[in-house]
């Protein structure tokens, strides 16, 4: 299994993977040109050539980045490829300078084995909190947990990790 960066070749992959979990709500669906607009924000994991998962980490301030739209290939769950892609997206996070991973999951046992931690209200400070309502990011808005998203969010953990 080879884990690297992205290309924008690898989008329809990538969508591929993600389009029955966003059907079915565990992960959200987006418009193919978002995933181009942050194609440099994902790894994907390769067997044999073939792309067979993906996940991406989104910066969202200083010292904050969320784990998104991990995801495998039903054939491969269970191979190790998701965590070969969050331990990678973790190096990634960790060389930007970041300490602390978010991420909304239903998978609380798979991030519980990789660190993180399940947990309540705000993981902000109020100041940061206010600059964080200003972005336009869905994503931004689910760590918030604005009420405009709870319908995104329902059944989902919030969890983080910290360095």
């Amino acid at each position: 299994m080879v884990v690297r960066a992205a290309r924008t070749a690898d989008i329809r992959a990538i969508r591929a993977i993600v389009a029955p979990m966003a059907e079915s709500r565990v992960l959200i669906a987006k418009e193919a040109v978002t995933y181009y607009e942050s194609v440099q924000q994902f790894r994907v994991a390769e067997i044999d050539g073939r792309v067979v998962g993906c996940g991406a980490l989104h910066v969202m301030w200083e010292d904050l980045a969320e784990i998104r739209t991990l995801a495998v290939l039903p054939e491969t769950k269970g191979a190790g490829v998701g965590s070969r892609l969050l331990e990678a997206l973790v190096d990634d996070a960790r060389e930007l300078g970041v300490q602390r991973l978010f991420c909304l999951t239903f998978e609380v046992d798979f991030f519980r084995r990789h660190g993180f931690e399940p947990i309540e209200g705000q993981a902000v400070e109020p100041a940061v909190y206010a600059e964080l309502l200003r972005s336009y990011d869905e994503g931004v808005a689910e760590f918030l947990d604005l009420e405009r998203v709870k319908p995104n969010t329902l059944g989902n953990t919030r969890m983080l990790r910290q360095f």
